[in-house]
């Protein structure tokens, strides 16, 4: 006989809503950072189109590791902390 298992796990804890936001205003700047796996650029060229249709004047400043392994360097965490009001962090496959 074959047994067909849901590989999806009971919750251990009850749900909870995500309730962080940034108010963004016109001239304010998101960073969109990819983590350097396949496809998380283009995921972010998605996620900046989206955004810009729903926060007109806003910026975006684009950045990637560039190796899913490494960690990001100290001198972009730095620009990242100094240019954004809030990041997007992407993870492609």
């Amino acid at each position: 006989m074959i047994t067909f298992l849901d590989p999806r796990g009971e919750p251990s804890r009850p749900l909870e809503s995500y309730t962080f936001r940034a108010d963004l205003a016109p001239g304010e700047t998101i960073g969109l950072f990819a983590n350097g796996f396949p496809d998380s650029v283009a995921f972010l060229d998605h996620i900046e189109k989206a955004l810009t249709d729903l926060l007109p004047g806003v910026a975006f400043a684009r950045y990637d590791k560039g190796n899913a392994s490494a960690l990001a360097s100290d001198p972009m965490l730095d620009s990242i902390a100094e240019t954004c009001s809030a990041v997007v962090g992407a993870y492609g496959h």
